[in-house]
């Protein structure tokens, strides 16, 4: 597949069955998620190379903290990881790295590497990848409303100057062209508290394989059936 015109510039991504994957192998939960952080790897590469602009990734929900604790420091681990062995990779491909969601309860540490990935790589101008930590919508659009009041409180705004396009400046998503594309693995038809303000015009594609199977061919798939699709965004057709 080569870079076309009708390429979603924003893609986002929620990687499921991480673990049914691993079960159903006899393999531990953990197992999936380690076999997960290599296609993201693969994914950020395809997406680079059909001229994608943005792709975002759902690493962790802020629902994920009810997972067993176990669970949760591998999860943690495998991120360190990725920002350690990856942010180097990207930096020289001219990519720029961004996170969205709540800093705390993660670990200090983590924060502050993700603080310096960002710093590290907001000067490119390639593919943007976007991980969502510590990520929930719903928090998001109250976390928004918050900054907006209080900029009326203050004085410094006025409350009948807001619409959906100056409320988007105040998301985690803030810069950020909306999705184009929406992939959920694992044949699973929801959206799980993921962007749901940003998603309200983006194509939806929920193939049955699990994110440790979705490979490099499986992306192209997705973008070719939404190459298929007409955007009308609330329009009739032009026939």
């Amino acid at each position: 597949m080569s870079a076309d015109k009708n390429i979603p510039e924003h893609i986002a991504i929620i990687m499921d069955g991480n673990g049914r994957w691993a079960k159903e192998k006899g393999l531990p939960r953990t197992a999936g998620h380690r076999i997960g952080v290599s296609r993201v790897k693969e994914a950020i590469s395809t997406a680079s190379d059909l001229g994608v602009k943005v792709i975002t990734f759902f690493a962790f929900s802020a629902e994920n903290w009810q997972r067993p604790k176990k669970e949760i420091i591998v999860l943690i681990g495998f991120l360190k990881h990725f920002l350690r062995r990856q942010i180097k990779e990207l930096e020289e491909n001219n990519m720029r790295v961004r996170f969205i969601g709540r800093g705390d309860p993660l670990p200090a540490n983590l924060q502050k590497e993700i603080r310096e990935a960002e710093q590290r790589t907001s000067g490119n101008t390639g593919l943007t990848v976007v991980l969502a930590l510590n990520y929930g919508s719903r928090q998001e659009i109250v976390d928004a409303a918050k900054k907006f009041a209080s900029l009326v409180v203050k004085g410094h705004a006025k409350l009948d100057s807001l619409d959906p396009k100056m409320f988007a400046e105040y998301f985690y998503t803030s810069g950020l062209p909306d999705p184009d594309l929406l992939i959920r693995t694992s044949g699973e038809m929801r959206l799980s508290n993921f962007l749901l303000w940003q998603l309200s015009y983006a194509e939806l594609y929920f193939p049955n394989k699990y994110w440790p199977d979705f490979k490099r061919a499986d992306l192209e798939e997705a973008i070719k059936v939404y190459q298929n699709r007409e955007r009308r965004f609330g329009k009739i057709n032009a026939d």
